[in-house]
């Protein structure tokens, strides 16, 4: 019979790293793009 060993955890602040590292300059590009249109539209 096959048992399946438990993934390790996840260690969360890495996690939280990562997704920062991901997500602020992700934001910070839709901000920018959102900024210069709004300057055609005006």
């Amino acid at each position: 019979m096959s048992t399946v060993q438990p993934v390790h955890p996840t260690n969360k602040v890495k996690l939280a790293v990562f997704w920062l590292y991901v997500m602020v300059p992700l934001a910070w590009g839709v901000y920018n793009t959102l900024a210069q249109a709004m300057k055609l539209f005006q």
